[in-house]
């Protein structure tokens, strides 16, 4: 079956625009009621979390009335990072979990994100027949049975309380300064408590959304703002969030940037020592820098990778048996506290070797030489398959040619935006210049 609707992350697109109509949440909502109802159990719930999107109101509500079309009570969160509600979809014994979020997209964007009833995302077999479903005849429920709907208040404290509870016993963030960048999104409350109860001093920013400003010059993919506020203020570490809490980018008390990888490679060489490496292994997707894999190799550390998604990475962590993954733009998983992606939880962690070791996040941080990667992104018309074309495939086989096992190339369309992604690596950087540049050029043309 061709899917039209789930890309790598949930259903994702412009607001107000299809997919991401009313029209279709309400739809949604009533095929994945349908797909959780198959049971004979009486009662069936599911928990519904959102960001801080305007468009967020108009889809929380159409959802809604499609789960309760099919007599599915729907517990409303309200704002919560999305491992959050990985984290109450079991815990409130809900048969299914939804976060409404485009994650790191403009505020224009959203998305929707499901959940079973482990509190892990979806599997593909799943969202088919969910998708199936949507474009199929739902029978609903009697009149008598129809689901009904209430706001929880304590999601959020529930949150934050598991949050703080993956922080090591009898240690504390006293004497420790932190700016969290929230990107005016979801964990715009719970993270700043989250430190602040800890103990640490907390320099908040992007805690004061709008419905229109989510991302927007500040978080993860703008970490140049959390930057400038360490070097005004002195703070010993900032912690970058994106739109839904899922991922985190960290900046050292220079300023300096950390990515996935560089997170990654502390937390997996840590637990290996220690002995807490399930398989000895790390879950990472294709796009993870060469330099963390000569990295776990010098430490006799297996690198499995993945396709593009932490869908993918969490699917190989589970069925290999493995408790660490992640991906370079800042999802790391931990399955031994969060079912999914966790950038508090992530940023707790890195706070605890600082505490543990005494040392600053600069020497935490930067725990290997990147292989040069160039990333560009080249953004096309629904129906446009430039992939497909033969002076796109005559560019890759040229750039493929170039590298000559010297490097990596990898092209792709992105899950969750309309973009050609054309990533390289390469230790030669002029080559690396005219490798993307090539086939950047020949999708541009095909565009």
């Amino acid at each position: 079956m061709t899917r039209k609707l789930f890309g790598t992350d949930g259903v994702r697109g412009r607001a107000n625009t299809d997919p991401m109509t009313a029209e279709m949440a309400l739809k949604l909502g009533a095929a994945a009621g349908r797909y959780f109802r198959r049971d004979q159990s009486p009662v069936h719930r599911v928990v519904i979390g959102k960001d801080t999107r305007l468009s967020g109101y108009m889809i929380e509500n159409a959802l809604t009335a499609g789960f309760t079309s099919t007599g599915m009570n729907v517990l409303l969160l309200g704002p919560v990072p999305t491992p959050a509600v990985g984290l109450l979809t079991p815990s409130m014994r809900a048969d299914v979990g939804v976060m409404i979020s485009a994650s790191h997209n403009p505020a224009t964007d959203n998305g929707i994100k499901f959940f079973g009833p482990d509190g892990f995302k979806l599997s593909d077999e799943a969202e088919q027949e969910i998708e199936r479903l949507v474009f199929s005849e739902i029978t609903p429920a009697q009149s008598e049975n129809i689901g009904r709907a209430k706001r929880i208040d304590d999601g959020r404290f529930r949150y934050i309380e598991r949050v703080k509870g993956t922080f090591p016993q009898g240690r504390t963030l006293e004497g420790l300064k932190v700016v969290i960048d929230c990107a005016n999104g979801a964990a715009y409350r719970a993270a700043p408590e989250v430190l602040w109860e800890l103990g640490a001093e907390v320099i908040p920013l992007g805690v004061s959304p709008n419905g229109f400003n989510i991302n927007d010059g500040v978080g993860s993919t703008a970490p140049g703002a959390a930057a400038a506020r360490i070097r005004e203020t002195g703070a010993d570490l900032g912690i970058c969030l994106d739109g839904d809490a899922d991922r985190v980018i960290l900046i050292d008390e220079t300023g300096e940037v950390a990515d996935g990888d560089q997170i990654m490679a502390l937390f997996a060489d840590r637990w290996a020592e220690e002995g807490r490496l399930k398989g000895h292994t790390l879950a990472a997707t294709v796009m993870s820098n060469l330099g963390l894999e000569r990295y776990l190799n010098d430490r006799s550390i297996v690198l499995h990778r993945t396709p593009v998604g932490d869908r993918h990475v969490v699917a190989a962590m589970r069925e290999h048996g493995l408790n660490l993954g992640g991906e370079q733009s800042g999802h790391i998983v931990m399955t031994d506290y969060a079912t999914t992606g966790d950038g508090l939880i992530a940023g707790l962690q890195f706070l605890a070797e600082m505490v543990r070791t005494g040392k600053r996040a600069s020497e935490l941080a930067h725990n290997f030489e990147p292989v040069p990667q160039l990333l560009q992104n080249i953004r096309f018309d629904a129906g446009q398959t430039p992939l497909e074309a033969a002076p796109v495939q005559a560019a890759i086989a040229e750039a493929e040619a170039q590298l000559d096992g010297t490097g990596r190339l990898l092209i792709r369309k992105s899950g969750t935006e309309p973009l050609i992604r054309v990533m390289a690596e390469c230790e030669d950087e002029g080559l690396l210049r005219d490798v993307v540049g090539g086939v950047v050029a020949a999708v541009q043309d095909a565009v």
